[in-house]
């Protein structure tokens, strides 16, 4: 599984905590990778590190609102390194009040970019998997998508459609040699969460009913996610397509 000598592999979101994490992993195991951002000096630092550690990786300038700047990156992705063969849709982002509490215009920027994003990089990066018949999609949703999350309805819905769209497009693409799975994140350390907590009227108090909660009794770190993400995108997986996992420490339990 750690063997992904050659392939290139697109991480969004590659500046932030489970991306960074993710695209230095998949670096340390040989790929060769394209670090998205809509925040370039983030996908340089996480560039820089990897570079540090003797892998091989370009940050790219990419709002994955934009279907021109992700047109431009995926060409210039398979110009600097080589034809694509991950695809880990990572990007997302999300505001922490009940659903009536929220306006119309943040729905519109929450679809924008936890779910018509990830589906315009499907859209520009299937094609080129499809010609070459192979390729293998990982789509980073969330535990919300599962069991719902008080104070995250529109971010969940969209991360319950991914879901979705990716078992479709697992039928779909099947005799094209594309597998679409999908990994749920728990509660993370990461910014987003961060932002979560200081919502709260006592932030210390929710953080310690978050870890009574999970079984394994701690908050997931950003390094808890690539096993599992590598795992689906690895050829030890060829035969699983269409499957959500949790990665949660026990938090959920989804059969």
């Amino acid at each position: 599984m750690r063997d992904f000598q050659e392939k290139t592999i697109i991480i969004t979101g590659g500046g932030g905590g489970i991306g960074s994490a993710t695209s230095r992993y998949f670096a340390s195991c040989g790929a060769q990778v394209a670090v998205y951002d809509r925040d370039l000096e983030a996908a340089e630092r996480t560039v820089s590190a990897i570079k540090a550690e003797g892998g091989l990786a370009k940050a790219f300038s990419c709002d994955i609102t934009d279907r021109t700047q992700i047109d431009r990156a995926v060409a210039e992705t398979e110009k600097a390194l080589g034809p694509i063969s991950v695809l880990v849709n990572n990007a997302g982002w999300d505001i922490f009040r009940p659903f009536l509490q929220t306006s119309p215009e943040e729905w519109e920027k929450l679809i924008a970019i936890n779910l018509v994003g990830a589906l315009h990089m499907h859209h520009a990066v299937i094609p080129l998997m499809a010609e070459r018949k192979y390729g293998r999609v990982i789509n980073i949703a969330s535990d919300a998508a599962r069991v719902g999350s008080t104070g995250e309805a529109v971010y969940a819905a969209c991360k319950g459609a991914l879901v979705s769209f990716s078992k479709t497009l697992a039928r779909e693409h099947a005799r094209d040699g594309i597998t679409f799975n999908v990994v749920c994140p728990g509660p993370t350390d990461t910014n987003l969460f961060a932002e979560y907590t200081k919502g709260a009227s006592n932030p210390e108090k929710l953080m310690e009913a978050f870890r009574r909660s999970i079984p394994l009794g701690r908050i997931g770190t950003p390094n808890d996610l690539p096993g599992a993400i590598a795992f689906f995108a690895s050829d030890q997986a060829a035969f699983v397509t269409g499957q959500v996992l949790s990665v949660s420490g026990g938090l959920t339990m989804s059969g």
